[in-house]
């Protein structure tokens, strides 16, 4: 195999080329690939693409929790935001974007997902920009495999922070690549302005903003033998630490948020959870089932694989490939931030006991792709890396696709009973409120009584603060009493309820129980939850008096 200088596929070295030594050509051999298989996976790569970008405005199911209390808060007056997010523990910069788009595209569900759509389409052409870092094959390559995402196309329909998170981080990737070149006031300036609005979406990014810092610390040490890379190393950290800055007016907020609202919700997770961030990656996110399809097993193992080869795999010629376990030169830096970052942020959540979720991970999905890419080009025939990207691609839209027909919610399934069934003045119940939003959404201005456990409040948003301390002061019977005391003559109680959220134990079960054995009250359950389907099951129980017109089969 002809030598290739690191510095060309490194692109955190000062005086890296943009293209390899021969970018349209096999790197094993230097014979193109022939003009056949050329068409066939420009016509393969260009469908994948425009599927991807089809299925990022693809889908039918109703808007879940996170999304329904996204849009509530995000419709508000901004004068309330703040208020509104100190309760809720997130940044404000997707509330502020999405109340904007929200008065041009509407409320609807298709109108508030398009934001993030948008979001998720303009990635693309900045991970083109990052690919061509490592060369035409290289761009092309994370081109597709972005487009294909299952992770990035699912998120692309979520009305949440998620796609800003990796566009930010996409942005800021390539003016640090550009910034350790040629640290000009254009690359320094949107190196910190990145910096900035990812602090501003997502808080997992000071978990990457750390990783970076300490790397850029590491790159401007006097030991370093290559002055260009210490001065361009030394400028770089000056913008991270610029963005960082314009982080502080907002400081105050998250530090109340991280002491009284974290992720009550989720248990921590352990440092197993890094190889899960990985392969979630690979998932649908809206059901169970997803990450455990054919499809998305093999395209984590290819994940898994590319990944590995990027950091220790050398090619020697067009079929063989060493182990080089000093690692790669041109991997580390992409390595390092991945594998710190994750690290970093889930040893955080162990001492800060916050809860874990895959889709924190989403501020390092960018740099990971690109290091699979990494490994695609450890394969020395241009053909072996064309089929790996097709497959990669193939199984990535097959994953995906579940996501234009799946419910993410039983929401819709308790909005249609309570259509045909309830009438104004009847009380509508959640336990937990986690499920009020979802189902809200579907059924305000219908004049239901509706109220909350723990806090007794409505459901279109919910109180995070010192929320497991609420739960563990609350009382179900209380809250029994309390339905029954709200209940009019002529008027039922239904109640929405789920099993099995963090902190609750058997709280709802209690509630439901106590509510069919109240005197002269029988009870019907007309939806019953199925966690194996959706993402968010819930049951939904009527309760009324005159129990000869209501048949009691128990809750």
């Amino acid at each position: 195999m002809p030598h290739v200088d690191a510095a060309t596929l490194d692109p955190a070295r000062p005086g890296a080329s943009p293209e390899p030594a021969q970018p349209a050509a096999d790197a094993a051999t230097g014979v193109p690939l022939p003009q056949s298989w050329r068409r066939g996976a420009i016509a393969i790569g260009l469908a994948a693409v425009a599927a991807g970008i089809a299925l990022r405005f693809w889908t039918h199911s109703a808007l879940w929790l996170d999304e329904a209390l996204t849009v509530d808060i995000a419709r508000r007056p901004l004068s309330q935001l703040h208020m509104l997010l100190r309760q809720d523990g997130a940044p404000p910069l997707y509330y502020v974007l999405l109340h904007f788009w929200m008065k041009v595209f509407g409320d609807s569900n298709l109108g508030v997902r398009s934001l993030s759509g948008v979001i998720s389409v303009a990635t693309i052409p900045v991970a083109w920009a990052i690919g061509r870092n490592y060369g035409r094959h290289g761009a092309w390559a994370l081109v597709v495999l972005l487009a294909s995402s299952p992770f990035a196309i699912y998120y692309g329909t979520e009305a949440r922070m998620y796609s800003l998170v990796m566009l930010v981080s996409a942005i800021g990737m390539l003016a640090l690549i550009r910034a350790m070149r040629r640290p000009s006031p254009a690359n320094l300036l949107v190196l910190a302005v990145s910096v900035a609005a990812l602090l501003y979406s997502q808080y997992w990014a000071l978990y990457l903003v750390a990783t970076v810092a300490v790397w850029l610390l590491w790159r401007s040490r006097k030991s370093e033998p290559d002055s260009v890379a210490r001065t361009n190393a030394r400028w770089s950290f000056g913008a991270l630490a610029l963005g960082c800055f314009a982080f502080v007016p907002w400081l105050p907020t998250f530090v109340f948020q991280a002491r009284h609202t974290g992720t009550p919700w989720a248990a921590p997770g352990n440092f197993g959870a890094i190889v899960s961030a990985i392969t979630g990656f690979t998932d649908n996110q809206a059901t169970l089932s997803a990450a455990g399809s054919n499809q998305g097993r093999l395209l984590a193992i290819l994940y898994l694989v590319l990944a590995f080869l990027a950091v220790f795999g050398v090619a020697i010629d067009r079929w063989h490939i060493e182990l080089d376990l000093r690692t790669r030169v041109r991997s580390r830096a992409l390595a390092f931030v991945v594998v710190v970052t994750l690290i970093v942020a889930v040893a955080g959540g162990l001492l800060s006991k916050s809860g874990y979720s895959n889709r924190y991970a989403s501020v390092v999905f960018v740099p990971f792709l690109a290091l699979v890419v990494l490994g695609l080009l450890t394969f020395g025939d241009s053909r072996l890396r064309t089929l790996v990207v097709v497959v990669a691609a193939a199984a990535g839209l097959a994953v995906a696709v579940q996501n234009v027909s799946t419910q993410r919610t039983q929401a819709p399934s308790v909005a249609s009973v309570l259509a045909a069934r309830a009438k104004p003045g009847d009380v509508v119940a959640y336990c937990p409120d986690q499920l009020g939003p979802a189902v809200y959404r579907l059924t305000a201005g219908r004049g239901y009584d509706q109220i909350t456990y723990p806090r007794s409040t409505g459901p279109a948003v919910i109180d995070w603060i010192d929320y497991k301390q609420a739960v563990r002061a609350s009382s179900p019977a209380a809250f029994t009493r309390e339905l029954l005391a709200k209940t009019r003559p002529g008027h039922v109680i239904w109640f929405v309820w789920a099993s099995g959220y963090q902190g609750f134990s058997t709280r709802c079960e209690q509630i439901a129980t106590e509510l069919i054995q109240s005197p002269g009250w029988g009870g019907r359950t007309w939806v019953i939850e199925r966690p194996t389907v959706y993402y968010e099951p819930m049951n939904l129980t009527e309760y009324a008096k005159a129990p000869s017109t209501v048949p009691a089969s128990g809750s």
